[in-house]
């Protein structure tokens, strides 16, 4: 298998090593590059031309798993949109697997969601994300939806509980998604090893226990021997919008994948506070 990686971030730099670990032949690139990270720039056509040129063939799959770098619609435009169309015009033969997210659901009810629910986000960052799916999914590419990461140094629910800045939102019901790193990069190399049979399709990353932002409060309250949140209005300005669904992970776990943590709290170590790694 050769591999190509466009974006050696958090998720993407686990997935090369157990890439790697399989004995594939793979290559990782970022727009600023590295010590054994080659540069490319997704927004550039002339980039990633000279890319392929540097790498001398044409990788059998691409995972596209690039970050906005926290910008705004137009960062997706370019990151996303554009980097999608540069990449299938430099790889035209090359399978694209492209990450994205659960934010393309914009359902607000607390419904069930899979691969088939309506995706009708209120953001215009996650409307650029479906218009990107769709581009993937007509040129027979496969597509991630990955709900909301966490992992070492990394979770933004647990961090605010800690710090004192967490608000438990009118009832708290909203349902929270979420992944562990090490399974979201382990579910983006097992749909590599998939081949044909994910091609064209959509799975979701998730793991097997959403539950609700009262619930994770609850939970952190008596791990950490600490008061609940007082109670709020909803953020209405969260960047993946306020929304409130359950996830399913139901497609991803019939092709024989399951995650090492079905649930945040399998990765939770009470003891010094932080997320474990699986060490991949």
């Amino acid at each position: 298998m050769n591999l190509l990686i466009a974006g050696y971030g958090y998720v993407g730099s686990v997935a090369a090593q157990l890439a790697k670990q399989k004995g594939w032949d793979v290559t990782s690139f970022s727009k600023s590059g590295g010590p054994g990270i080659e540069t490319g720039d997704l927004s550039s056509l002339e980039s990633l031309t000279q890319l392929k040129e540097q790498l001398g063939t044409s990788p059998d799959t691409i995972i596209h798993c690039a970050s906005s770098g926290r910008g705004g619609a137009e960062a997706y435009q370019q990151v996303f949109l554009n980097g999608v169309q540069h990449l299938k015009a430099v790889f035209p033969s090359s399978h694209l697997l492209f990450v994205s997210s659960s934010s393309v659901y914009g359902q607000t009810d607390g419904s069930t969601v899979t691969e088939q629910s309506r995706t009708q986000p209120e953001r215009e960052t996650s409307q650029i994300l479906v218009a990107t799916e769709q581009k993937v999914l007509l040129a027979g590419g496969t597509v991630a939806r990955l709900a909301g990461i966490y992992g070492p140094e990394r979770s933004i629910l647990l961090k605010k509980f800690l710090t004192g800045e967490a608000t438990i939102e009118e009832d708290g019901r909203r349902i929270i998604n979420q992944i562990h790193r090490d399974d979201a990069a382990s579910a983006l190399v097992h749909l590599v090893q998939q081949g044909s049979a994910s091609q064209g399709e959509i799975y979701n990353i998730a793991d097997s226990n959403p539950m609700s932002q009262l619930q994770y409060y609850q939970k952190f309250s008596e791990l950490f021997d600490q008061p609940l949140p007082p109670t709020g209005k909803i953020n209405m300005g969260r960047k993946r919008a306020w929304t409130h669904k359950l996830v399913c992970n139901g497609k991803i776990l019939s092709t024989g994948w399951a995650p090492e943590f079905p649930s945040f709290f399998d990765a939770l170590s009470p003891e010094n506070q932080s997320i474990h790694s699986s060490g991949s």
